[in-house]
Formats: structure tokens, C-alpha cells, sequence
């Protein structure tokens, strides 16, 4: 009734905020801390970006739409894109933090010299761009305009996600193609990271206690940015799965509420990474207590 729809719409702005505020402060954590200003933190300053564009995008949009407002055709899927490129680019630095991980362990001693500051940031751009490219695809032609009947330039249409979008188009290209195979690569990257490390710990520690510091370190990082990936993958898999079970079965109806539980754990996500970066990494950690002592306390540390 009107009551949950106000309590989830107040939920969802609980999460924008937390977001927009988590994630602010993991890009001044990096800008404020010249030790974090590394070839790894430019790929976590571009997924706090899209993630704080879901707080400021995402989820406005996505309540807007979940209204079912009148408008044209091609606006409402431009805005349904939307929410489809901050989903991508997130998915890509990730993959992205994943590849500069295992370069890091697999190549130490060229890692510097192949990784510039100047590469990531291209990285970087590459991801947003590919991100855009990926997820306008149905502003080009893909899309349910066809299934409208006869509908004329300026017509209107009640703006619902899956009105403008094809879930053909939502379970072949967006899942699988530009969700289960970076996340397939990115659990690869990181099993074969791990192996390494442990590798390079145990003929270690049989010549020196001493040299172990740089793949301890890389361990415990690995880990946090592992867990990232993990909790990237329990938010958004239950929504694409519940898009793939109304694709291949339409005789199974989903409960709404299960379709909304899926939409909010998707938005959530962009709350939780501030918060393994804030309690899994000590350098992050340490300059959030600095920051906190400073003129940013208060209402930046609410949801922190």
C-alpha cells in the first residue's frame, strides 16, 4: 500500500545519502593522502565515482520510474540507460582493480614501469567510455519501441524500466555478456592472485622473515578488494537472476516485493564499499580518524 511504498522510498534515500556521503569521502581519503595515490586507488576513486553516481542518479531515477510518470519513449529508455552505464562502470573498475592486483603480484619488479599513473587514469576513461558504449545500445535500435504498436514520435507512454527495455537485450548482452564474464575473470584474477601470494609466502619464509612484508601486504589488500567483488556479485546477481527467470519462463510470475528486494540490494551495494575500504584497510582507516578530527566531521561520518 501507500505506507510500504513510503517506508521504501525512504529506505532508498537512506542508501542514496549513505552512498553519495561513503563514497565522497573515499575520493578525499585519496586526495588528502599522497601514500593511497597509486596506480590501484585511481581504478577504487572511479568505482567510489559511480557509485556515488548511484547515490545522486541511480536511485532518484529509479524511484521517478518506479512512479510510472508519462513521458516519450526515447526519454524514458535514455533514462533507463542511464542506470545501465553507472552499473557498467562499476562492474569495469572493478575488473580493472582486479587485472592491476594480479600484475602487481605476477610481474613486482616491471609492475612500475608498465603501470604509469598516466595508463590508469587512461584505464580508466576506457571503462567509462566502454561503460557508455555498452549500456546506450538500446537508445540505437534494441528496444521495445517495436512491441508499443503504432507509436508516433510524440506519444506518451507510462515510463516503466521494463516497457522501453528488451529483456532479451537484458539477459544476453547486459548478464551475460557484460556481468558473467567480467565477474568469471575477475574470480580467475583473483584465485590465481592468492595462489601466488601463498607461493611466494612459503619460499619465503623458509629464506627470510623479513621479505614477506610486500606479499603479507598484498594478501591483506587482495582479500579487501576480493570481498568487493563479493558483495558486488550477492547484490546484483538475485535482480539479473529474477530478469533471467522472467525471460526463459513467462508462465513464472515473480512476486513484486521479490523484484524490489532485488532492485534494493543492487542499490545498496554502493553503500557497503566505503565501508570495507574504512575497516579492512589501515591506511584508509587511519586517515579517516584524521578527517574525522578535522572540519569534516559530522555529517560526512553519519553513515560511516
Amino acid at each position: 500500500g501507500l505506507n510500504s511504498n513510503t517506508k521504501l522510498y525512504k529506505f532508498r534515500t537512506a542508501i542514496a545519502l549513505a552512498s553519495v556521503l561513503g563514497n565522497v569521502l573515499v575520493v578525499l581519503v585519496v586526495c588528502v593522502n599522497r601514500a593511497l595515490r597509486n596506480t590501484t586507488f585511481c581504478f577504487i576513486v572511479s568505482l567510489a565515482v559511480a557509485d556515488i553516481a548511484v547515490g545522486l542518479l541511480v536511485i532518484p531515477l529509479a524511484i521517478i520510474i518506479s512512479l510510472g510518470f508519462s513521458t516519450q519513449f526515447y526519454t524514458c529508455l535514455f533514462l533507463s540507460c542511464l542506470l545501465l552505464i553507472i552499473t557498467q562502470s562499476s562492474i569495469l573498475s572493478l575488473l580493472a582493480i582486479a587485472i592491476d592486483r594480479y600484475l602487481r603480484v605476477k610481474i613486482p619488479t616491471k609492475y612500475t614501469t608498465i603501470v604509469t599513473q598516466r595508463r590508469a587514469w587512461v584505464a580508466v576513461c576506457l571503462c567509462w567510455i566502454l561503460a557508455f558504449l555498452t549500456g546506450l545500445v538500446p537508445m540505437i535500435g534494441w528496444n521495445n519501441r517495436d512491441a508499443q504498436g503504432n507509436l508516433s514520435s510524440s506519444s506518451d507512454i507510462v515510463c516503466q524500466f521494463t516497457t522501453v527495455m528488451r529483456m532479451d537485450y537484458m539477459v544476453y548482452f547486459n548478464f551475460f555478456g557484460w556481468v558473467v564474464v567480467p565477474l568469471t575473470i575477475m574470480i580467475s584474477l583473483y584465485a590465481e592472485i592468492f595462489r601466488v601470494i601463498r607461493r611466494q609466502l612459503n619460499q619465503r619464509a623458509e629464506a627470510t622473515c623479513d621479505g614477506d612484508r610486500y606479499y603479507q601486504k598484498e594478501l591483506k589488500l587482495a582479500k579487501s578488494l576480493a570481498l568487493v567483488v563479493f558483495l558486488f556479485a550477492v547484490c546484483w546477481l538475485p535482480i539479473h537472476i529474477m530478469n533471467c527467470i522472467t525471460f526463459f519462463s513467462p508462465q513464472c510470475q515473480i512476486p513484486k516485493f521479490a523484484m524490489y528486494a532485488g532492485i534494493f540490494m543492487s542499490h545498496v551495494n554502493s553503500a557497503l564499499n566505503p565501508m570495507v575500504y574504512a575497516f579492512r584497510i589501515k591506511r584508509f582507516r587511519l586517515i579517516h580518524i584524521e578527517l574525522e578530527k578535522s572540519s569534516l566531521r559530522g555529517s560526512l561520518f553519519i553513515f560511516m
